[in-house]
């Protein structure tokens, strides 16, 4: 693995006077996967925030490719997906192809002319997340796995060396998930797109993953898949707060 691209030092963070965050410590180094899980209110959401510069910690310091986060200005450097399926507005008058051309706002800016390179830019970024046929089809047509990789295609036109994606499968059917999974893992290992995926999917990370974190205000864990697999149902448990069981995906 690279350099890192991300490392938080004791970051704290609390919500009217709540704490969220208590002192997490970790990185995100160039070229790997890191799957971030932990239970529903564990602070998941809340540390990509604070590292897309949304808020700001209370304590501790964040450093994006090196720099302290306040100096950090080429934001183009870091693409970002969120959760949408369930409120996406299928009446939306827009093809793909226009869609993922808005992912290009930040970087051309509103009024600027759209040069044919920049078209090439926004094909290129559709056939690589496998979506070429439908480029010209009005989003609110495709099915929700179908969405998502639009606008994982709308994050990568700006060409980001990271990709940050918050629970982006939630409404999405199974198979379309797995299809999803390993969309993100051809980008991971075939483009060397560095990759934060938070995800409630602990089995399904085991075998994409190059690493991964458990976050519960704190950092209970953060290692290979391997040690990960390793943990007890009785340390998840811990982690989490309440009874947890591990669950394997069969891939045949």
């Amino acid at each position: 693995m690279g350099a890192p691209l991300i490392t938080l030092k004791d970051v704290s963070f609390s919500y009217d006077d709540k704490e969220i965050l208590s002192k997490v410590n970790f990185q995100i180094n160039k070229g790997s996967f890191l799957g971030l899980i932990g239970p529903n209110g564990g602070g998941k959401t809340t540390l990509t925030k604070l590292i897309l510069g949304l808020i700001k910690p209370d304590h501790g310091e964040i450093f994006l490719f090196g720099m302290p986060i306040s100096n950090f200005k080429d934001w183009n450097r870091i693409g970002f997906v969120s959760q949408k399926a369930n409120s996406f507005n299928k009446g939306f008058p827009a093809t793909v192809f226009e869609v993922v051309a808005m992912g290009l706002t930040a970087k051309i800016g509103y009024l600027k002319f759209f040069k044919r390179s920049h078209k090439q830019q926004v094909l290129h970024a559709i056939e690589q997340v496998g979506m070429q046929d439908y480029a010209y089809e009005n989003i609110g047509n495709l099915s929700g796995g179908q969405q998502q990789r639009v606008f994982i295609a709308r994050s990568l036109v700006s060409e980001p060396e990271l990709l940050i994606l918050d629970e982006p499968t939630v409404g999405v059917d199974y198979e379309n998930v797995q299809r999803f999974y390993e969309l993100l893992h051809e980008l991971n290992k075939a483009h060397g797109i560095t990759l934060l995926l938070v995800t409630h999917d602990t089995g399904t990370m085991t075998e994409y993953a190059t690493d991964i974190a458990c976050l519960n205000k704190t950092l209970h864990f953060h290692g290979n898949p391997n040690e990960y697999a390793a943990l007890k149902e009785t340390d998840l448990s811990r982690i989490y707060g309440h009874q947890v069981s591990i669950v394997t995906h069969d891939h045949e």
